[in-house]
Order: structure tokens, then sequence, then C-alpha cells
């Protein structure tokens, strides 16, 4: 599936080794990105970019992590109030999110209002860097 949806060529070695081969980075990338979330967990306060698969009153539920959906809630989602979710995002939007942890039934909660949605910098950690200066 790997291999037909990315156009890149994957081989997997008997001790583990895997070599991605394709002729163009951004084929060995989307293969590169989905063996990693096959093979690993989303860690906390990374990045992720990731596709709205679903808007609902109370948020968006985005895909950024291989098959991982999790939650941006409405507050999440970016420093002015948002009154309507579905004013702010559709469905198959691509947008920057922020693994915030999980909540206490082990649903993910993400946010978007803490990336830049241009170049996915971390927007928290440069309000910290300036409380401390």
């Amino acid at each position: 599936e790997i291999v037909a949806e990315t156009g890149a060529k994957v081989d997997i070695s008997d001790d583990g080794t895997i070599k991605i081969a394709a002729s163009e980075q951004s084929k060995i990338d989307a293969a590169r990105d989905w063996i990693k979330s096959i093979a690993s967990e989303p860690e906390l306060n990374a990045i992720y970019t990731g596709k709205v698969v679903k808007v609902v009153d109370f948020g968006a539920f985005v895909n950024f992590f291989g098959a991982k959906d999790g939650l941006v809630h409405v507050s999440q989602i970016s420093n002015e109030r948002v009154a309507k979710v579905s004013d702010v995002l559709t469905e198959g939007q691509e947008v920057k999110v922020k693994l915030l942890g999980f909540d206490d039934r082990g649903k993910t909660r993400l946010s978007m209002k803490v990336v830049d949605q241009v170049t996915g910098e971390d927007l928290s950690k440069k309000e910290g860097a300036e409380a401390e200066a």
C-alpha cells in the first residue's frame, strides 16, 4: 500500500534495515513518514502536519500521524474566539498541529493556535523566550 500510494520503492531487509528509493524527494519523504507512523508513537510537544477529517461544533478531528487522529478543541484553533468551527476549518484542509497530550480517557489533544500555520514554528516556545527576556 505504501508503494502504491507514494510511488516510492521500499525494500526491507532481514535485519530490519529499510531502504526507500524514488525519483522525487517528496515521494521518499511520504514513504518515510508513513513507515515512521507505523513503527513509532507520536511525540509529546512535537509539531505535525495533518488533515482535517471531521468538523464538529466543539472542534475538529485531525489525522496527524499515520492512522492517528486527534481533537483540536475549538479553544485551541485560534487566539481569537471561534464562534463556529466550520467558518475557520473545512474537511480535507491541511493544518499544522502540536501534540499537547492525552485526556483522562486516552484521547489525543492537539493545538493549532500554538503553531505558526505558515512556517510550522512552535509559538509557545517563542512566547516563553520573550517572557524571560
